[in-house]
C-alpha cells in the first residue's frame, strides 16, 4: 500500500492531535518531559518513512494505553469507592500466612525480613522488564505476523482496561503502603519503590524511584497488572509456536509473579487475580475473533499497516 507521508489532511490532523494531547495533559495536571518525548516519537515516525509511519499506526494501542492510563490521575480511584487496606492484608494472612516466631504475617512481610542480594537483583532485573518484555514481543509479532500482533495488541488492551475498570470498582492499599501507614488512609501519599530500593542500591542508581515517583495510581494493588502481561505474551508465543522462546517467558512470568510479592508491590491475591482477569479476557477475545465480522475487521485493519 502507498502511503503519502505530507499531506494537507495528515498534517492538519496531527497537529489537531498534539494540541488536543497538550492541552488534556495541562488540564489532568502538567506537561511532563514523557509527554513531549511521546509527541516527538509520533511525528518523527509518522514523517520519517512510510515503514516507520505503519510502525507507529500499528503500536498507536500501546499509545493509548498509556494515554489512559497516565489520565487515570484525574479523579483518583479513591474519589469514587471506598479503599480497602485491612481487607486484602487479612485475606492474604489467612490465605497464605507464614508462621515465625509465634507471629502470623503475610509473605511480604515474611520477605522484609528475609531477603539477600541475590533475589533483590533477580526481583529487580525481572520487575524492570514488565513492560520492555511485551514491547518488544509486539515488535517481532509485528515484523512476523501482523494478523497475530494485532489480536495481542486488541487484547493487551482489553486486560487493562478490565484492570482499570477494577481500580475504580474495589482500590486496594499495596502491600508497602500497610508497612508504612498501617491500616489508616492518607490521601496523596506518593508511590513508592518498596522493596526495589535495595535493587537500585545494588546499582548504585535510583531507577525504580525515578518509575514510582510518576505512579498515576498508588491505590490499585488489584489486581496485579504486572502479573497479567507476562500470562499475556506466553499465550501468544504458544500461538506463535515459538518452541524454546516460550520456555523463555514462562521464566520472565514467574519471575515476574514472585518479584511482585517479594518487592511488596502486590499480594499473592493480586497477582493471582491479575492471571485470572488474563485468561479470562484472553479466552473470552478468542471467542469474540471467530465471528466472521470481527475477523473481517482485524484483517482490514492489518492491512494498514
Amino acid at each position: 500500500m502507498s502511503f503519502q507521508r505530507f499531506t494537507y489532511k495528515n498534517v492538519i490532523i496531527n497537529i489537531l492531535l498534539i494540541a488536543l494531547y497538550l492541552f488534556w495533559n495541562s488540564v489532568i495536571g502538567s506537561i511532563r518531559t514523557e509527554h513531549y518525548f511521546l509527541i516527538i516519537l509520533w511525528t518523527s515516525a509518522f514523517y520519517a518513512h512510510e515503514e516507520s509511519r505503519k510502525f507507529i499506526l500499528g503500536f498507536s494501542i500501546f499509545i493509548i494505553f498509556w494515554i489512559i492510563y497516565d489520565s487515570m490521575r484525574i479523579i483518583p480511584n479513591y474519589e469514587i469507592s471506598t479503599v480497602h487496606i485491612r481487607e486484602p492484608y487479612e485475606l492474604e494472612k489467612a490465605l497464605f500466612g507464614i508462621k515465625v516466631s509465634n507471629n502470623h504475617i503475610t509473605p511480604n512481610e515474611f520477605f522484609n525480613i528475609w531477603n539477600n542480594k541475590f533475589l533483590d537483583f533477580i526481583s529487580g532485573f525481572f520487575y524492570i522488564n514488565w513492560m520492555p518484555i511485551p514491547l518488544a514481543f509486539g515488535i517481532y509479532l509485528f515484523i512476523k505476523d501482523k494478523y497475530l500482533f494485532a489480536q495481542f495488541s486488541i487484547a493487551f488492551l482489553l486486560v487493562n482496561l478490565v484492570g482499570f475498570a477494577i481500580y475504580y470498582i474495589y482500590p486496594a492499599a499495596p502491600p508497602w503502603y500497610v508497612k508504612l501507614y498501617g491500616f489508616d488512609l492518607h490521601i496523596g501519599v506518593p508511590g513508592n519503590r518498596a522493596g526495589l530500593a535495595r535493587f537500585d542500591e545494588l546499582i548504585g542508581h535510583p531507577l525504580f524511584e525515578g518509575i514510582y515517583n510518576k505512579n498515576a495510581n498508588v491505590l490499585a494493588a488489584i489486581p496485579s497488572l504486572h502479573a497479567s502481561y507476562p500470562v499475556i505474551v506466553l499465550f501468544y508465543g504458544i500461538k506463535k509456536k515459538l518452541g524454546w522462546v516460550n520456555i523463555f517467558f514462562v521464566l520472565f512470568m514467574l519471575g515476574i509473579w514472585f518479584s511482585a510479592v517479594y518487592s511488596g508491590h502486590h499480594y499473592i491475591i493480586d497477582v493471582v487475580l491479575g492471571i485470572l482477569i488474563a485468561l479470562v479476557v484472553l479466552f473470552s477475545f478468542e471467542k469474540i475473533i471467530t465471528i466472521k465480522y470481527i475477523d473481517q475487521l482485524i484483517q482490514k485493519g492489518v492491512k494498514n499497516i
